[in-house]
């Protein structure tokens, strides 16, 4: 009988503080729904780290998204640029307000929005532009703030579910937009299942933003005492985060400094054991601007072609280690297409997509994880 290959699971959320000792108390304070103590905790690092008018804690990045877009009051005909290379729910959440979705590019070094195509996409009909952080790394945003600084009624969102804790020239990354959002999904940095953030950070959006976060009332208004009962005001939804599972992202937070430390030494020993060969082989590294200080959210790589990839990839699983790809294009999607304003050319995004492989990465992969996944990585390379 075979004896199975050893597994380097790609992810492996862990607890690296005090979240079981934040959940009980949680649990038994008779206080376990959304905006508790353990909300206002997790929400106050947050804002403090991001130095935001306000943060409101969502049961998903994908629910801040939502968020931000209910607060543009996007209107038939409107459109909003995002890139094609990200996560579904990056445009998904403008579309389901009713915007059309202008597909752009990305830039070949950190995968990010490329400024020069969003310049061509740029019209009167533009409500807004999403950044995303890709790997936590932040591209080119003073290229992108020229573009926009000639349009000021359009709106900067960061997608920063990747980005917690990165910056860009000393700024975080959260702080650049005019909404960003954040994600603490258990693949992310900072984890607690499933759970997100909103950061308003001009202060005249924020008493709007808390009457959509309860529901369309001003029941914010009416805890602090500002009005003697609270009532329906407007749109809104249920995005509050449960205060279990934000006692489980305090914890978290509480030992950033930690987990960050521990992401960047498994980045730095992915480098440490790849760049020569890869370098000898055709195969690129993460690439970190100067501008830029990064999350430590993944490690890929760009193989030379798509079928170098996916045999790579194939071979690396069929030896137990996960890697993967990341991001089939939204723009040639189905559902892209259906909600794209019109049809656009994303080449970059196209060819990275088809070579883009993830290896294994997470707070505790030791050193002799790291060292089997660059063995069984190069021998496929060299086959």
């Amino acid at each position: 009988m075979n004896q199975q290959p050893e597994q380097v699971r790609f992810n492996v959320p862990s607890l690296e503080g005090r979240e079981l000792e934040h959940v009980e108390a949680a649990m038994r304070s008779g206080h376990t729904s959304s905006g508790g103590p353990f909300s206002q905790a997790a929400g106050e690092i947050i804002r403090e780290e991001t130095g935001g008018a306000g943060v409101l804690l969502t049961t998903s990045c994908t629910a801040a998204l939502e968020l931000s877009a209910m607060l543009l009051d996007l209107q038939p005909g409107d459109t909003v640029i995002v890139p094609s290379f990200t996560f579904v729910t990056t445009a998904l959440a403008f579309a389901r307000q009713g915007a059309k979705v202008l597909f752009c590019d990305v830039e070949p070094e950190t995968l990010a929005v490329d400024p020069a195509h969003v310049a061509e996409l740029m019209d009167d009909s533009v409500r807004a532009v999403v950044l995303v952080h890709y790997a936590g790394v932040a591209g080119d945003v003073s290229g992108l703030s020229d573009v926009m600084a000639s349009r000021p009624e359009v709106a900067l969102v960061e997608d920063a579910a990747h980005g917690l804790f990165g910056g860009w020239k000393g700024h975080p990354l959260g702080s650049l937009g005019r909404f960003s959002t954040f994600s603490f999904h258990e693949t992310k940095n900072i984890v607690c299942g499933e759970g997100g953030a909103l950061v308003v950070n001009d202060p005249a959006d924020l008493d709007r933003a808390w009457v959509l976060y309860d529901k369309g009332t001003n029941r914010r208004a009416f805890m602090e005492g500002q009005v003697d009962k609270y009532s329906w005001r407007d749109t809104g939804s249920s995005f509050g985060l449960s205060d279990t599972l934000a006692g489980h992202l305090l914890g978290q937070l509480e030992a950033r400094e930690t987990i960050q430390a521990k992401r960047r030494r498994v980045h730095e020993r992915y480098v440490d054991l790849l760049a020569e060969p890869c370098e000898e082989l055709g195969v690129r590294l993460p690439v970190v601007p100067p501008a830029s200080d990064p999350a430590y959210h993944l490690f890929h790589l760009l193989l030379p072609d798509a079928a170098t990839r996916n045999r790579v990839m194939q071979e690396m699983r069929e030896e137990g280690v996960q890697a993967t790809f990341h991001y089939v294009p939204l723009h040639d999607s189905e559902g892209g297409r259906r909600f794209a304003a019109r049809p656009t050319e994303c080449p970059v995004t196209t060819d990275v997509s088809s070579r883009l492989l993830r290896l294994p990465f997470h707070n505790n992969l030791t050193d002799a994880e790291a060292e089997r996944v660059t063995e069984v990585l190069l021998r496929a390379l060299r086959r």
